[in-house]
């Protein structure tokens, strides 16, 4: 761990980042985008993107934190199907469903894919919210049923325990999973290779190796800061205003969190941007849990990260600086 630390302080911090995918993977600069993956026969699938500007409103603090989200969800769906497409991952043709089929005699070809992203972003966001944030409401309140004079705070934070529990467990078995093992691999390159980039060395299979694979700014650090930031505005909340009904503070967590989602995003910004002793400490947390989400790749997967990192470096030297 103390290795990972002293690695971490990087005389330059950019804001290019990406997402790992099936046999490949996903670069987003400050104007274009990338995906690369590599197909079957081993050569390499590559594509760039032009990035539209933000609205004015998504640059505002607290505000981009939810653009930012909301976008990643349906850039990341739509990018994880490209690549199953293209590095064979696909399953078997199956006979059409009838919902295929409406969609089909309803839509081009262009918008059917576009309705069928959006249903998978809009399905993926519903499976995390249900599983890290209603479920562990409903697993206290069945709690609270046969412990009639248990304080609410400790309701808070007996849910808050359980959520963590439930998030450890998810990224365990995971893990665990060969599939999903090889896009935590691609992970792991995709680290490498901005630590690479970050300590100004040469973009080289040899130098991206040498780099560690866990990174300050990932997003498996969001993901667990957004439950540590809605069990503290549980306690802070649901306590004083003796709220007790299952189904209400359901309810509100789900109108609150697009306000956890802006606020984890400011502090992620935060602590991923300063290396002193505090930002360390905050965001050990997240760095330990990437023990989970990435491992080593090797150089074939590598070579997939420095191929889409450079396709997305600014040509001005610093407009892609974190800031």
């Amino acid at each position: 761990m103390t290795k990972q630390r002293t690695q971490s302080c990087t005389p330059f911090k950019t804001s290019c980042g990406g997402q790992a995918l099936m046999e490949g993977i996903m670069m987003r600069g400050p104007d274009r985008q990338s995906i690369v993956v590599r197909k079957p026969d081993g050569t390499l699938d590559v594509t760039t993107t032009s990035l539209k500007p933000r609205p004015w409103l998504a640059t505002l603090p607290v505000l981009r934190g939810i653009f930012v989200f909301g976008s990643s969800m349906v850039n990341g769906v739509k990018a994880l199907m490209y690549s199953a497409k293209v590095s064979g991952e696909e399953v078997e043709e199956e006979e059409p469903t009838g919902l295929d089929k409406w969609i089909s005699e309803h839509f081009s070809d262009e918008k059917a894919a576009s309705l069928i992203v959006t249903i998978g972003a809009v399905l993926g966001m519903a499976f995390s919210v249900g599983l890290f944030i209603l479920l562990p409401t409903a697993i206290t309140g069945l709690v609270g049923l046969g412990w009639k004079t248990m304080p609410l705070w400790f309701r808070s934070v007996l849910e808050g325990l359980v959520k963590v529990v439930i998030f450890l467990a998810y990224l365990y078995l995971c893990s665990k999973l060969k599939d999903v093992r090889r896009v935590f691999q691609y992970h792991g390159a995709e680290h490498k290779t901005i630590y690479c980039y970050e300590n100004g060395l040469e973009l080289t299979v040899e130098n991206v190796r040498k780099q560690p694979r866990h990174h300050p700014r990932c997003g498996t650090s969001f993901l667990f800061v957004v439950i540590v930031v809605s069990i503290f505005l549980s306690i802070v909340i649901f306590t004083p205003l003796r709220m007790e009904n299952t189904f209400l503070r359901m309810g509100l967590h789900l109108l609150m969190l697009p306000v956890i989602v802006g606020v984890t995003y400011e502090f992620n910004r935060y602590v991923g941007g300063h290396d002193g002793p505090v930002s360390r400490f905050l965001r050990a947390p997240g760095m330990w849990l990437q023990n989970f989400t990435t491992f080593e790749p090797d150089d074939s997967m590598i070579e997939v990260g420095i191929e889409a990192l450079r396709l997305v470096i600014p040509e001005r030297k610093g407009a892609d600086a974190w800031s």
